[in-house]
């Protein structure tokens, strides 16, 4: 139950990260205390803040741990052994953990408590965390709406049409020169709509489980509807998924996730595949396009070379948008070494954790 209690204190405890605990406690002494702390600690806190609350409950866990230890196992191995096989006693994979990303056999009914939840159940400010499959739909919605109100954006250059709101004259005059210089047949010209183009990375590293399928389903709505759209992810290695996503279907786009990316909910190493993006994908981005990150921030590796890919991004990118889940939470700070490091290069920081934080991203994704 010890899981259970962490997230009822607020901790973001996956399913995902109880596997690994249950893995861990097959490994480690469980007769040193230490040792089973610090690695509980590692796998079930996402934040510096939750290191009082950890304790605090492990100790209480402890202390009860001979009375109770048979009783954790059977709770971690029924809530979390049974989803990843079918009754062939095959892994269901990647598509079946995305379908049923919120849902736990073992947790009472309610919402359960992550950083940014919010208390308001209206679907606009509904934390995503707490979202059923049917809310999800409004997500790709929002984002095909987007889409059309980005593609209505006019540029500065013209183009000639039958009919419009000014009349070109230059070309209408050439065309006279058909009819011995008399103006027969007027042209007119409008404004031609911005050709943006939008290149989305997108985290699904283990602390991002929670968060991984809604923002995949926007992802999902943008690049079904928007042609120029670039679409990775990334956990401890970077993935295009830009070809995986153009189904008919989400159901669809998860099973070619499922059989073509690996490395889901592991761990996070967010300089590194910037570095890989700017290695080989650079050449994509231009001052028409529009950087996205999707990411909470916890990175494992140098905060240097995360600074020094943002930094060739910014150079290269027309604006770069940074969006993170746990700013939802008006107790959030950016206090993690990634975040202090990527900072400086953002031109927008903003939270994507409902309906209403998305909705907001409009202004920002017109240059």
């Amino acid at each position: 139950m010890f899981c259970r209690a962490l997230r009822d204190e607020g901790l973001s405890v996956t399913p995902s990260e109880v596997v690994v605990a249950l893995t861990a406690f097959q490994l480690i002494d469980t007769n040193d205390k230490q040792e089973c702390c610090l690695s509980l600690r590692s796998i079930l806190t996402t934040r510096v803040e939750d290191y009082p609350t950890f304790a605090e409950l492990f100790e209480k866990f402890w202390q009860s741990r001979f009375a109770k230890l048979t009783e954790a196992e059977d709770y971690l191995e029924a809530s979390v052994r049974t989803k990843p096989f079918d009754a062939a006693g095959k892994p269901r994979g990647l598509a079946y953990f995305l379908k049923h990303w919120n849902v736990s056999p073992s947790v009472e009914e309610g919402t359960v408590k992550v950083p940014g939840a919010s208390d308001i159940t209206s679907t606009g400010k509904k934390d995503f965390s707490s979202y059923s499959n049917e809310e999800l739909q409004a997500i790709s919605q929002l984002a095909r709406r987007l889409v059309k109100r980005l593609a209505k954006n006019p540029s500065r250059r013209w183009k000639t049409v039958k009919s419009g709101p000014r009349i070109h004259l230059r070309q209408s005059l050439r065309r006279a020169l058909r009819t011995g210089g008399e103006l027969v047949d007027l042209l007119y010209k409008e404004r031609k709509p911005k050709r943006t183009k939008l290149v989305v990375i997108c985290d699904v590293s283990g602390s991002m489980d929670l968060y991984s399928r809604p923002l995949l389903q926007f992802i999902y709505g943008l690049q079904n509807s928007f042609a120029r759209v670039e679409t990775f992810v990334f956990s401890t290695a970077l993935s295009r998924i830009t070809g995986h996503l153009k189904s008919k279907t989400y159901d669809l786009a998860l099973e070619r996730l499922a059989s073509r990316v690996n490395g889901w909910s592991g761990g996070t190493r967010i300089g590194a595949s910037l570095a890989t993006f700017n290695t080989e994908w650079l050449r994509r981005v231009d001052k028409r396009t529009i950087m996205i990150i999707l990411s909470d921030g916890w990175d494992t590796g140098e905060p240097e070379q995360l600074a020094a890919a943002l930094a060739q991004l910014k150079r290269r990118a027309a604006r770069l948008i940074w969006l993170n889940p746990l700013l939802g939470s008006d107790k959030y700070q950016p206090l993690t070494r990634g975040m202090q490091a990527a900072l400086p290069f953002i031109d927008v920081f903003a939270p994507a954790h409902d309906l209403a934080s998305l909705r907001a991203l409009e202004p920002h994704l017109a240059l």
